[in-house]
């Protein structure tokens, strides 16, 4: 049995791919990647799971392609295969309120209007599993409706602030995986983004 599921939620297909809305399976990709381990399509969860080892432990990375709203389905169907408490369970995705680069760790709580997470809550029988949330927030104020920008990708100052965040993202879920989301919280929220880290340094030049 794992130690850990950690699940990236976002939308299957090329159509989504890179899009905003797409920043957990970004970010759990990416762990993968770091890992050397491989995807496969698992019909019982209506998903793609890889495995690695963080900070020694066995870890499930699940990518739902049930589509955002639905992807409680594929968590929950995962979590009672194995048998686990969905305490063990990381759910990343993406969050409005949080500036690219940033992101905020929590236990508990309500869904802030995200469908994908609103379904996580519906379909555990729980609500104890950490929310890692990626920030997709605009550089400026925009008009657009919410849904047509989270649908939407990134501007290339984005992607670029993004994807060198990766590895600041990854560290978050090893951090989670070998402390517990409580001393994880620690680091992970009181962590500068990057983005103005670099605003910093050139506003003192």
């Amino acid at each position: 049995m794992p130690d850990w599921v950690i699940t990236g939620l976002g939308n299957p297909g090329l159509k989504y791919r890179k899009t905003r809305h797409n920043a957990g399976f970004d970010v759990v990709d990416f762990l993968a990647s770091r890992h050397a381990c491989s995807w496969k399509t698992e019909r019982r969860f209506e998903g793609e799971v890889a495995v690695a080892t963080i900070a020694g432990k066995s870890c499930l990375l699940l990518k739902p392609q049930t589509f955002m709203n639905e992807s409680g389905r594929s968590i929950g169907a995962l979590l009672r295969f194995y048998k686990m408490k969905p305490e063990h369970c990381v759910v990343v995705y993406d969050e409005y309120q949080i500036p690219v680069g940033g992101a905020k760790l929590s236990v508990g709580g309500g869904d802030g209007g995200h469908n994908g997470l609103a379904s996580v809550k519906r379909c555990l029988s729980e609500d104890s599993f950490s929310r890692y949330r990626i920030g997709i927030a605009p550089e400026t104020s925009t008009q657009a409706d919410i849904k047509d920008f989270v649908l939407g990708k990134f501007t290339g100052l984005e992607r670029k602030n993004f994807e060198s965040s990766l590895e600041q993202f990854a560290d978050g879920i090893t951090h989670i995986v070998d402390t517990g989301p409580q001393l994880a919280m620690n680091l992970i929220n009181q962590r500068k983004t990057k983005h103005d880290s670099d605003a910093r340094t050139e506003a003192q030049l």
